[in-house]
């Protein structure tokens, strides 16, 4: 029959189906495929003659094929609707395109099934490596994974475990933010970002730089100036502002722990007529585009998204190679705070306890 099995020709012939024919798993077939694994001469023959019998065609260009790998490089955030992870996904692509590499992205809603399937590589892709975000994946897991394609982590939650990890000093960057507001007179710093159900990494991680600058500077930690948030979104940020300013003794700063949590505090303040960055300072993290139209500009911690790219992508590349040149390692990319309106008005001078009491 025109289309079936006979004769061999099956038109959309996909990588499981030449894993049925030839009576292996697909991982074997990518293996055979890329050439990335060693495979017993029988099952290679035989997967070889599934995949002419199917005539399967993996999508990928002659040069690819000739070299063993498709050009395809997966990378994999929680949230892409956020904008960090949109503006970084840009520049991983231009990295990328400058090696002649496509980028394939997907969205894992912090799902840890689904950052487990793409940590493996797609399972019924061909996919040369991986730049994954994990968010919720268990080191556990992560570590009994069975390797089938390179992989490189991203963001600032460590694993125990043999594969590069790029990130910032979130510490380092959360401690300055914080200075830079004492440097101002502010005292009464709140910070909004605080995670503890569950404890994740980022928030532990700017929580230590906050700690660390006010330790240094003798001010005391209020935890009433850290009220807990879900994420890092803009309602959270709405949420925990109203409740700073509820308190019978307002902050005279807020360092939020992303841009949008700081977008949703600066709405709060506008409406409840809280000047900025005169009664209130205002700094976030990430430095997205539209913070610095936000009214006031907002000042704000920089990742330098385009190196945290260009290192992903280069420590990827070697991974992929035969002989790396490195073990597997933890690359820090540079930051710097930039300082805009929101901060950048009068130093106010410090007083006693209740500083900043509207």
């Amino acid at each position: 029959m025109e289309g079936g099995t006979e004769g061999g020709d099956v038109a959309g012939a996909r990588m499981k189906d030449v894993a049925a024919r030839a009576g292996v798993s697909i991982k074997t077939v990518s293996n055979v495929v890329r050439g990335a694994a060693k495979v017993a001469e029988p099952t290679r023959l035989r997967v070889e003659r599934a995949i002419a019998e199917l005539d399967y065609r993996p999508h990928a260009s002659a040069r690819h094929l000739r070299t063993g790998r498709s050009g395809i490089i997966a990378l994999a955030f929680p949230e892409l609707v956020a904008p960090y992870f949109a503006e970084l996904a840009a520049e991983v692509v231009v990295a990328a395109k400058e090696h002649g590499y496509t980028v394939l992205i997907e969205d894992t809603g912090g799902d840890p099934d689904e950052e487990l399937r793409i940590a493996s590589g797609l399972t019924d892709s061909l996919i040369d490596g991986v730049l994954l975000s994990p968010l919720r994946l268990d080191q556990a897991r992560l570590a009994a994974l069975e390797q089938t394609v390179p992989l490189v982590l991203l963001g600032e939650r460590s694993y125990d475990i043999a594969a590069d990890h790029v990130l910032i000093d979130n510490a380092a960057a959360a401690r300055e933010a914080t200075e830079h507001l004492l440097a101002l007179g502010r005292r009464r710093i709140a910070v909004i970002g605080h995670q503890t159900d569950p404890p994740f990494a980022t928030s532990a991680q700017r929580m230590h730089g906050y700690f660390t600058a006010l330790h240094a500077a003798g001010v005391p930690y209020d935890p009433r100036l850290a009220p807990p948030v879900r994420s890092f979104g803009r309602a959270e940020g709405a949420e925990a502002m109203s409740r700073l300013l509820d308190l019978d003794h307002r902050p005279d700063a807020v360092f939020c722990f992303s841009d949008l949590l700081a977008s949703g505090a600066l709405r709060v303040a506008h409406e409840r007529h809280v000047e900025v960055p005169h009664d209130m300072a205002v700094v976030g993290f990430d430095d997205l585009e539209e913070s610095r139209y936000a009214v006031p500009s907002l000042t704000t911690v920089s990742p330098d998204k385009r190196e945290i790219a260009r290192m992903a992508v280069a420590a990827l590349l070697d991974r992929m190679s035969d002989e790396p040149a490195t073990r597997p390692t933890t690359l820090t990319a540079g930051h710097r705070l930039v300082v805009r309106e929101s901060s950048a008005g009068r130093p106010c001078t410090p007083a006693g306890p209740g500083t900043g009491d509207a």
